[in-house]
């Protein structure tokens, strides 16, 4: 008998600093072209994307410094833990964000690394860097909020 399978989102990881140092503009779905014991290691759930970036070299877009461990199991044919990572997007999209990085002086950040439909994939978000100001903003907002959904459950008591 044959299983039903749930062909959900299965979230690797997540780069929550990404929200907080960044505007997002703009979020896109990417493939990413991985080796076998990548791969592997992915699926144990071992990967960490908060210290990368991506940029275009001759035309492709490349993830940068995301760290996949090793996978202990693979032999002679492991892979580079910090090695560039080619993205794979159609030439259109890819000319798209490479127009948007040089002229507005934007950026690339990777904000979830997740399996769907058997396939990694990673969502990359066309993001402008936040200032010392608005960071504090951010937090005097939070802290608000915090406070504010405290007291209306005080007073529900």
């Amino acid at each position: 008998m044959i299983k039903n399978r749930s062909f959900g989102q299965k979230i690797i990881c997540l780069n929550r600093k990404a929200s907080f140092n960044y505007f997002f503009k703009e979020l896109i779905e990417a493939g990413i072209c991985l080796k076998g014991s990548e791969v592997k290691s992915l699926r144990d759930g071992k990967a960490n994307i908060s210290e990368s970036f991506a940029l275009d070299k001759n035309g492709e877009i490349f993830l940068i410094n995301s760290h996949i461990p090793l996978y202990k199991q693979s032999s002679y044919n492991n892979h580079d833990p910090r090695g560039d990572r080619k993205l794979l997007l159609k030439k259109k999209e890819i000319n798209k964000l490479i127009g948007r990085i040089n002229q507005d002086g934007l950026t690339l950040v990777p904000t979830k690394l997740y399996f769907s439909k058997g396939k990694a994939k990673i969502q990359i978000a066309v993001a402008k860097g936040k200032k010392l100001y608005d960071k504090r903003q951010v937090k005097k907002k939070r802290d608000w909020y915090r406070e504010k959904a405290k007291i209306f459950r005080d007073r529900q008591k």
